[in-house]
């Protein structure tokens, strides 16, 4: 399993319209994801976590290189005060 943990900074009185568009784009889940989990910071809330789970790291570059999950993240970016920071790795262990 692979995945992906991302902190994004949303623009100021944006946080309703982000939260929206996620879950507008979780209706469209791409195959080979296992599930994404959002975040709002109790201490800033302009600030999010992601945490996206797949069945391989192919399967998520894949993914990544997608036209329409470039159209997607260009619909988030919008929202947000600057690139998000994203932090990739292999899951070594989950709890369901």
């Amino acid at each position: 399993m692979y995945g992906s943990v991302s902190r994004w900074r949303v623009k100021d009185g944006q946080q309703q319209e982000l939260e929206q568009l996620f879950t507008e784009m979780m209706n469209d889940i791409p195959p080979g994801s296992q599930g994404v989990t959002v975040y709002r910071s109790d201490a800033d809330p302009q600030e999010y976590w992601i945490a996206g789970r797949w069945d391989s790291k192919e399967i998520y570059r894949a993914n990544a290189n997608r036209p329409e999950t470039d159209a997607n993240f260009r619909r988030f970016r919008a929202l947000l005060e600057s690139d998000p920071e994203w932090h990739d790795g292999e899951i070594v262990f989950t709890q369901l």
